[in-house]
């Protein structure tokens, strides 16, 4: 078979303890999906889940033990951070079921859904998509996947994330509104899931802005850490 142009490369991620990588198919976020920090961006209450999306390509990916590179995006002067649980898809399905959803699940890594706040809010003001806030270049930071068999109970895991060495971000995975079970039987009513999906779970509260010059290290416990630098 003969392109045009050349094709991009399969975006891959790296596997504590293995040589394979995994391949990237999409990326699906949870929004508003810790009840703290929905109450900081103005919201109360069990609402039903809500998703997007960010392009399979907006990855950086992170290698454990190093430091990856952020560029400071284009258009905004409020760049936030919002650290989250991962959930890495290995089987694929639709309507699946929450009691039966870690059978889909190939294991978990921690990421950083990064937002474009200014233009985030700008268009929820005018009643637009707001893609432009989130699914920009470079927006989905990323650590090595966990095989879900050695990543303990990711459940009850310490969830954080630290700038310049202060915390932002400080709670824990199972404060979640809809937990990953419920979360996975949601996204897949309204989507087939395949393998590669990863899914950003929701971001506890105290998002808050970086500059360039700024250093992020986040953790889920039992997972490793997660360290970016803005440039």
């Amino acid at each position: 078979m003969s392109y045009v142009f050349n094709p991009a490369p399969t975006v891959s991620l790296p596997i504590n303890g293995k040589t394979e990588r995994f391949p990237v198919h999409r990326i699906y976020c949870v929004g508003r999906n810790y009840e703290e920090h929905a109450k900081e961006m103005g919201f109360t209450g069990r609402e039903p889940p809500f998703f997007f999306l960010k392009p399979a390509d907006a990855v950086v990916v992170v290698n454990a033990g190093e430091t990856g590179t952020l560029p400071y995006p284009s258009l905004t002067k409020n760049l936030h951070h919002e650290i989250e649980l991962v959930v890495a898809i290995g089987t694929g399905g639709k309507n699946i079921k929450a009691a039966d959803a870690h059978k889909h699940i190939y294991g978990y890594a921690v990421g950083l859904d990064m937002t474009r706040r200014d233009l985030q809010n700008d268009m929820k003001k005018q009643g637009r998509p707001w893609d432009i806030g989130k699914a920009f270049d470079h927006s989905a930071p990323i650590g090595p996947i966990t095989p879900a068999a050695q990543a303990g109970d990711v459940t009850h895991a310490e969830i954080y994330v630290q700038v310049n060495g202060a915390d932002r971000q400080r709670s824990n995975v199972s404060k979640l509104i809809w937990n990953i079970g419920e979360t996975i039987e949601h996204l897949s009513n309204a989507w087939e899931l395949q393998p590669g999906d990863l899914i950003y779970t929701g971001t506890p509260e105290g998002v808050a802005a970086v500059v360039p010059g700024d250093t992020l290290v986040g953790e889920v416990a039992g997972l490793g850490k997660l360290t970016i630098k803005v440039a």
